[in-house]
């Protein structure tokens, strides 16, 4: 079954968590956990992972935690799924074939190639953003998630 995995799964719910919290602000690895349902130990890897990708700032010691680095109307799904995955997740060839090209197209090329290129328009124009207010409208645990509290470790800077 071709899916983003549950690494990409947990990484867009734990980002879309960070969705509405304010711009001077950090949350802890607990929160989100805890807003999330994500185990913390799993999340802690995650988000340690992603610092690179551009996609969060972290802050350690006191008053630290994660925020996103711009809005989660700016982040898409696609985003999210190169920073945790690189493009191996989305296979060349529906059926594995290292040799399949457009010079040498297996029997799934055209359909396949079709079908890639719309789910990565999809994947590239879905937003943080929309996944957070799809989680709240379902009643999930985004809704009443603390990661939006004030008395979250502090202000950025």
């Amino acid at each position: 079954m071709l899916c983003l995995s549950q690494t990409t799964g947990y990484t867009v719910l734990a980002l879309s968590c960070l969705a509405d919290v304010r711009e001077d602000r950090w949350v802890l690895a607990d929160s989100i956990s805890q807003c999330t349902g994500i185990p913390r130990a799993y999340l802690s890897k995650i988000l340690h992972s992603l610092r690179s990708s551009g996609l969060i700032h972290a802050k350690r010691g006191y008053r630290g935690g994660f925020a996103l680095s711009r809005p989660a109307e700016r982040i898409s799904v696609m985003d999210v799924a190169m920073a945790v995955e690189g493009r191996a997740w989305l296979p060349k060839c529906l059926l594995g074939l290292s040799e399949c090209s457009d010079e040498r197209a297996c029997p799934t090329h055209e359909f396949w190639s079709e079908q890639r290129t719309q789910i990565e328009k999809k994947l590239s124009e879905l937003s943080l953003r929309e996944v957070a207010e799809y989680e709240k409208k379902r009643g999930s645990q985004l809704l009443g998630c603390s990661c939006n509290d004030e008395d979250e470790p502090g202000p950025r800077g």
